[in-house]
């Protein structure tokens, strides 16, 4: 039996009995299994329940920043939470279903990759097995990543993508007490600095609902991309099995494996592309996030730049996004890309205003690649239709 042959025997008995292929129209990734995963993650975090001094303590928080980003930003702030104080568990359950969204894709496009190689050896029920596969190993891990980040993520929003079907602002206190510990700054400063990100980001997706399709078809198109080199992972196998590093006996084993890289797919063009698509949104966010801050904040919080600083330095060695995509896509948007959309941003509010930057959100064709970022005045003549029309004819 060749090393192919020995991984589908395993892929085909993985979970000991408790795998069940996928029919081809099912979901690719269980919902009742993502929650089991990031339930058993969860019990290794404590979780503090919410007493009324911290839903008073963030309700103000919010009530204080959306007080102050009405003069920072064209969108309208939306109706505040009936709670808007979440546990860590509230927030875990509540962005489960949107992480499986964005994640689900990758977890297809690897299980078709995986069974074409398979069906080349003239094996045609490998696919549902796949898939079954690939469904519950991505849970597991996916399960796992965001009950890591429910215990560092400060808001509902913190991530800065778009995971909820209806955005609202929640903070989730304990979360923020532990983000601003060792700050020699007021708590109150910082419940405010957290509830102006978690606010902005609340109004910038409610009215630029189509983001959240425009990164999921990103990575959709990744996904769909994704292909195996059968000579690699032959020889990755065969050496795997040999050194006793891979057992395909045992389904942990393999789980680990694919985990840590040992069956990476080859990334052609348009994946690259399609990351690229998916960093700069990010980056444009968290820029665009950073920016409205400092303008609502810089005349109202004295502390507001070690606050920024504080967050570039959490964002560029831990960001809740930035760990999860790193692990599910490869993708890690750069300190250096974000600092670059924050002062494109800066920009075009000095040359648009507050509406003219804003408006910028009302359709992906009028955001910048990263070629347009050093020159923001060119990109802004550039997809601007004139008032007078008369010039064009």
């Amino acid at each position: 039996m060749n090393p192919e042959e020995e991984l589908f025997k395993a892929f085909s008995q993985f979970g000991g009995g408790a795998f069940t292929p996928k029919a081809p129209s099912s979901p690719m990734i269980s919902p009742a299994n993502l929650r089991e995963s990031a339930n058993q993650a969860m019990k290794a975090h404590n979780v503090q329940l919410i007493g009324n001094r911290d839903s008073e303590e963030m309700r103000e928080a919010l009530d204080i920043a959306n007080l102050w980003l009405d003069a920072a930003i064209s969108f309208p702030a939306t109706s505040l939470a009936a709670q808007p104080a979440w546990d860590r568990r509230t927030w875990l359950d509540a962005s489960l279903s949107g992480w499986k969204d964005f994640v689900e894709p990758l977890a297809e496009g690897m299980a078709g990759a995986l069974a074409q190689v398979v069906g080349e050896m003239g094996i045609d029920t490998f696919l549902p097995i796949m898939r079954g596969f690939m469904g519950n190993l991505v849970a597991n891990q996916l399960g796992q990543a965001v009950a890591s980040l429910a215990a560092k993520v400060t808001g509902a929003n913190d991530v800065a993508i778009p995971l909820f079907s209806m955005s609202e602002s929640h903070l989730i206190p304990e979360n923020v007490k532990a983000w601003g510990a060792g700050l020699d700054i007021p708590e109150r400063d910082i419940r405010y600095f957290l509830a102006l990100r978690e606010a902005a980001a609340t109004r910038l997706f409610t009215h630029a609902p189509w983001l959240h399709q425009y990164l999921r078809d990103a990575i959709t198109a990744y996904g769909r991309g994704i292909t195996i080199d059968v000579a690699a992972i032959q020889a990755q196998a065969e050496s795997a099995i040999s050194s006793g590093e891979l057992d395909v006996e045992n389904p942990e084993s393999i789980n680990r494996a694919i985990s840590q890289g040992m069956f990476v797919p080859e990334q052609s063009d348009a994946q690259a592309a399609a990351l690229e698509k998916v960093e700069m949104t990010l980056a444009l966010i968290e820029g665009w996030l950073e920016h409205v801050v400092v303008l609502a904040a810089r005349d109202r919080l004295p502390s507001v730049g070690a606050l920024i600083e504080t967050q570039r330095r959490a964002r560029a060695t831990h960001s809740p996004t930035q760990q999860l995509f790193a692990a599910m896509l490869g993708l890690e948007v750069s300190p250096r890309r974000m600092r670059e959309c924050t002062h494109f941003w800066d920009e075009v509010y000095r040359l648009r205003g507050i509406d003219g930057r804003d408006h910028r959100w009302e359709d992906a064709a009028l955001l910048p690649s990263s070629a347009n970022l050093s020159n923001p005045e060119d990109f802004l003549k550039s997809t601007t239709v004139p008032d007078d029309l008369s010039e064009l004819f």
